[in-house]
Order: C-alpha cells, then sequence, then structure tokens
C-alpha cells in the first residue's frame, strides 16, 4: 500500500526534527529498502572568518515550485519512492539546522545519488539568499564556484556559472 502523499519540501522559521520527517517519509512504505539523509548546520567560520549568525532570505512560492521539481527530477533519474526537504529562513545561530533532504529508495545506491543531487541543486540553484554576520560587518554570501562544479557532474548548468 502507497501512503498518501505528505508535504515534499517545507520552508519554515522553526527548527526540526530529523528522526520525525524520516519517520514520516517511511511511514507504511514497505517498498523503501534505503533511506539518507543530509542535515546543513550553521557554522562559526566561513571563508576563514568568524560567523556570528546568518540570515536566510527567499522567495515565497518560487523557492517551494523550484524543489518541487528538483526532486521529480531526481525521482526520474533515480528511481527514488520519496524525498522531503526542510529549509529553514530567518535568522540563525552557528550550530542550529539549516535544512535537510531526506530520500527513500528500494537500494542504498539510489539513496545517496538522489541526496547528494538534491543538495547539489539547493547549494546552487534553489532562490535562497545568505546574509552573513561577522565582525567586519553583514555580507551576503556568493555562490562559491566548487558549489557550480558539484551541480555541473548531474549535466546542470548553474545559472551564475561562467558559459
Amino acid at each position: 500500500m502507497t501512503p498518501s502523499p505528505a508535504p515534499r519540501v517545507r520552508i519554515q522559521t522553526q527548527d526540526f526534527d530529523l528522526a520525525a520527517e524520516v519517520a514520516a517519509l517511511r511511514a507504511g512504505d514497505a517498498r523503501a529498502g534505503a533511506v539518507c539523509s543530509f542535515v546543513g548546520t550553521v557554522r562559526d567560520r566561513s571563508d576563514g572568518e568568524a560567523v556570528a549568525a546568518m540570515e536566510l532570505e527567499h522567495y515565497p512560492g518560487m523557492t517551494e515550485k523550484a524543489i518541487e521539481a528538483m526532486i521529480d527530477e531526481a525521482q526520474r533519474r533515480f528511481g527514488i519512492l520519496g524525498a522531503r526537504v526542510v529549509h529553514r529562513v530567518g535568522p540563525l545561530l552557528p550550530l542550529d539546522q539549516i535544512m535537510m533532504v531526506a530520500v527513500t529508495s528500494a537500494h542504498r545506491g539510489e539513496a545517496f545519488q538522489a541526496c547528494e543531487f538534491l543538495m547539489d541543486y539547493l547549494k546552487t540553484q534553489a532562490p535562497f539568499w545568505k546574509k552573513e554576520s561577522t565582525p567586519e560587518g553583514a555580507r551576503w554570501v556568493d555562490a562559491r564556484v566548487a558549489d557550480d562544479e558539484a551541480l555541473a557532474r548531474w549535466g546542470i548548468q548553474a545559472a551564475n556559472a561562467p558559459d
């Protein structure tokens, strides 16, 4: 029996419970033989500088739609059974959870690949903007070349990458 679909994407200010999210994703789906998850947290340093806090902004509606489309693509590419992305916005401090990706599949290889695929997408293409508070003041964080290169291995050109 296939469970009724739960929201695959949530953007929120409040923290999340990884165990509860994974349990909800797996609920009643006996086809799943593998679960892979990733949780991103706020570091206290970025590019060698201290970070006291960060703030994440997004474009409501557009962000969810973009992530939903990438989950659809992960299902097409890797045959995953389910996926869930929770991403926080607003002010965050070092050690806070920023986001999580969890996927289920019949086998571990597809789960690992889909989870990494979704993370590479989120780092470069999802419409989020990040501002870090440093001792020198606040700064907006630009996309990193390494993140663009990670996305390129999936055959996707980052929108901000040079031609």
